[in-house]
């Protein structure tokens, strides 16, 4: 008896696992067809990227501000993990600051439909930029502060200061074709850095 109560355990573990995957996918299914036509794309565009019917998009996210908050949550998370993973592995900190920038300003440019998407929504978009910033505040001082330690940028400057410098540059990036806001994200780090 206790060998078919792990396999039903084991089936039930190995079904959630496939539906977090499942789940990912999607996210990143939908993010990716966000930054290309913005958060108001179709439905189905997002099942064809992610490979799925449309009935699985709304069993799992029942309305479009659903879907827009759940990427918003999973390109959060994907950016705060990421922090740590190029410091240990980029170069030098200057380098794994600026690959993490460019995945931040990719981040902020699906970003800018979400508060039309929420409309009337005040209390949940507060609550997703205060999620954001507990988040996201913290690994951009921690590369910061490896750069400055590394002696490769100034001291001068603080992790909101960036974060909000970028948010700037970003705006209107998905509405002008004429703009590059990764362009200017990188000449801003490479401003940033102090030759030794």
């Amino acid at each position: 008896m206790s060998d078919s109560g792990q396999n039903v355990g084991g089936a039930a573990t190995s079904k959630r696992k496939d539906a977090r995957r499942n789940q990912q996918t999607l996210l990143d299914a939908a993010a990716a067809v966000f930054v290309t036509s913005g958060v108001e794309a179709p439905v189905r565009d997002i099942a064809a990227e992610a490979g799925v019917g449309m009935g699985t998009i709304y069993r799992h996210f029942p309305t479009r501000a659903d879907l827009v908050i759940a990427v918003y949550r999973h390109q959060v998370e994907a950016c705060a993990e990421a922090g740590p993973a190029l410091l240990a592995a980029g170069p030098t900190p200057h380098a794994a600051l600026g690959q993490w920038v460019r995945l931040f300003a990719d981040f902020l440019v699906t970003k800018h439909g979400l508060a039309a998407a929420m409309q009337a929504d005040n209390a949940g978009f507060e609550a997703l930029h205060a999620y954001f910033l507990d988040r996201l505040l913290p690994v951009c001082t921690e590369l910061l502060d490896a750069a400055v330690a590394a002696g490769e940028i100034g001291s001068d400057l603080t992790a909101y200061q960036l974060m909000r410098g970028i948010g700037n540059l970003c705006i209107g990036a998905e509405t002008d074709s004429r703009y590059d806001a990764r362009r200017m994200v990188d000449v801003l780090i490479a401003g940033l850095h102090q030759p030794r």
